[in-house]
């Protein structure tokens, strides 16, 4: 079964990228996650993505690719009897997550302490750009800023090129992760000693924590990481090689991985020449042991080498597209996506991605559909009792 957190109920109070991602995640796993969306539009992602119609329908592709499982509902947290109402639908949540700014929800006096008078054994995320404390709390955070605050951008390209961004929210995400994790970790306590947790949850942080490998290498090493391109600073041959036919990854980190890959490619003299003997010396002459590999892949595809080369032991990888990686046979028999019939606003199916990994042999996949707007607002509160009869759950 994939229901980990069957009976768990998670109150989604974020937007747009990394928060809903958090929520994501744990409804991926059987959670009852419903979103609590303000009244002018609900979250912002609605009106992002590349297609203007579902902007303007209130569905719009950002909003659609992290919002599977959940059901909304809509709140105006200003308004008294909204309060009311979402007081209510603390009393009966086990978790709750928010990417305000520091300091938002305390104004509405919905901060963590009112909610732990409600909920005592509540697990609450609050993910932002920096952390509820320091002096950057206060400082408005997208992605791009924290990729850029964080050293991403420094050693991401070429010397020529960098610094540049990461091709896709990098940051976002792996607060939504990080968030995720810590919940689930936090709930495994409510359920053994019935304590509630505050998670404080900074995306510069979570994305500097992931750079540990460059990060280690100037604190250890002395090391000041710099953009490499394709390049892997660990080893060579290591990166992107061009072939006859489009781009190979090849990660020959291994002696034996160099000398079997240069036999295969009908080099063998290679593996002997004093330029590129020694682990250490290849990387030292890269751009010439590049040249030569380049040569000798000319004479195929990038297919073909990646069935050779693996079969040897060899790691390689095509340099695919996105619509390449999401029609591969391995994508496709693991199910890594789940489509919907039916949806409004759609001219056909809608297709989602799933959380990067299966329990029991078994992918985890939403249930549902991205809601619409206050779509669930009958069903969530229609059978909710009001906090005078309400108990609070172990």
């Amino acid at each position: 079964m994939t229901d980990l957190l069957s009976g768990i109920r998670v109150l989604d109070l974020t937007n747009v990228l990394a928060g809903p991602y958090c929520a994501y995640q744990l409804a991926l796993l059987g959670a009852d996650v419903i979103k609590v969306e303000g009244p002018k539009g609900g979250d912002l992602a609605r009106q992002l993505g590349g297609s203007e119609r579902l902007n303007s329908a209130g569905m719009g592709a950002s909003f659609l690719a992290q919002n599977a499982g959940k059901r909304s509902v809509v709140l105006d947290l200003k308004n008294p009897a909204d309060r009311e109402r979402f007081l209510d639908l603390v009393a009966s949540a086990d978790a709750l997550v928010e990417n305000f700014r520091p300091g938002v929800m305390g104004r509405l006096g919905l901060g963590f302490e009112a909610l732990k008078a409600v909920r005592p054994q509540l697990v609450y995320c609050a993910i932002s750009g920096f952390g509820q404390t320091g002096p950057m709390r206060d400082n408005p955070a997208y992605d791009q800023i924290i990729q850029g605050l964080s050293g991403i951008m420094s050693i991401t390209g070429t010397p020529e090129t960098a610094p540049l961004r990461v091709g896709y929210p990098v940051a976002d995400t792996l607060g939504g992760l990080v968030g995720a994790f810590a919940i689930a970790s936090a709930l495994v306590r409510q359920k053994t000693s019935a304590e509630g947790a505050f998670i404080d949850v900074s995306m510069l942080e979570c994305t500097l924590s992931a750079l540990g490998w460059p990060v280690s290498n100037y604190l250890t090493a002395g090391i000041d990481p710099r953009p490499m391109g394709n390049e892997n600073m660990t080893a060579a041959p290591s990166g992107a090689f061009r072939t006859g036919d489009g781009l190979l990854n090849i990660a020959a980190n291994k002696q034996e991985q160099f000398v079997t890959l240069c036999r295969l490619i009908g080099r063998p003299d290679l593996a002997a020449d004093i330029r590129f003997a020694g682990r250490e010396v290849r990387k030292l002459n890269r751009a010439a042991l590049t040249l030569e590999i380049e040569a000798a892949l000319a004479g195929a595809s990038a297919a073909a080498w990646e069935d050779i080369f693996n079969r040897a032991g060899v790691p390689a990888g095509r340099v695919l597209t996105i619509p390449e990686v999401l029609a591969e046979p391995q994508v496709l028999e693991r199910q890594v996506t789940q489509s919907f019939s039916g949806v409004p606003d759609m001219d056909g199916p809608l297709t989602v991605l799933r959380g990067g990994f299966m329990v029991d042999g078994q992918a985890p996949l939403p249930r549902l559909p991205p809601p619409a707007l206050g779509e669930h607002m009958e069903e969530v509160f229609g059978g909710l009792p009001r906090r005078a009869q309400a108990k609070a759950r172990p």
